[in-house]
């Protein structure tokens, strides 16, 4: 199975790449590096014995990240790539909505149009705004968002409903 890793050189996709090569997947991986080093792909290699698919693209870009899809057929989706600093979405927070709404709506578009029904989405717990009670659970009432960036978390959340 063909698993594409939005964000797959960053710090939780390069191991979720490692687990799912592990367990017999394919993973491709799509990173443009703005958050993340190309030298993880040589570790990865290096871990897993075995060479990496990547693609140096922005997840933004329609036209590149529908090419993957043609050529790569995936058979399910990891989507990390996003910007996640709470502290920047405030001082920037267009620059968080173009990324993590933009990029979030292209590859679900691309995703029905090749018939990809597999799909995880790298949430926050700041879709749950500030809590009443800690721990938060699934259950916890969502409340608005204290930042940009969760935003764009609680809109992602709202696209895939």
């Amino acid at each position: 199975m063909k698993v594409l890793v939005t964000g797959g050189a960053g710090f939780i996709g390069s191991h979720t790449v490692v687990e799912l090569i592990e367990k017999g997947y394919t993973p491709i991986i799509i990173d443009d590096f703005r958050n993340s080093e190309k030298f993880i792909i040589d570790r990865i290699e290096t871990i897993c014995k075995k060479k990496i698919k990547i693609y140096n693209i922005d997840c933004g870009d329609y036209l590149l990240m529908q090419n993957v899809f043609e050529v790569e057929k995936p058979d399910g989706i990891i989507h990390f790539a996003a910007y996640k600093a709470v502290n920047e979405s405030v001082n920037e927070p267009i620059k968080y909505y173009q990324n993590n709404i933009g990029s979030l709506v292209n590859i679900l578009k691309i995703m029905k149009t090749y018939k990809v029904s597999f799909f995880i989405f790298s949430s926050s717990c700041t879709v749950y705004g500030v809590p009443d009670n800690v721990p938060v659970t699934e259950k916890t009432p969502i409340k608005q968002a204290f930042s940009p960036y969760g935003y764009t978390k609680q809109v992602g959340e709202q696209c895939l409903r």
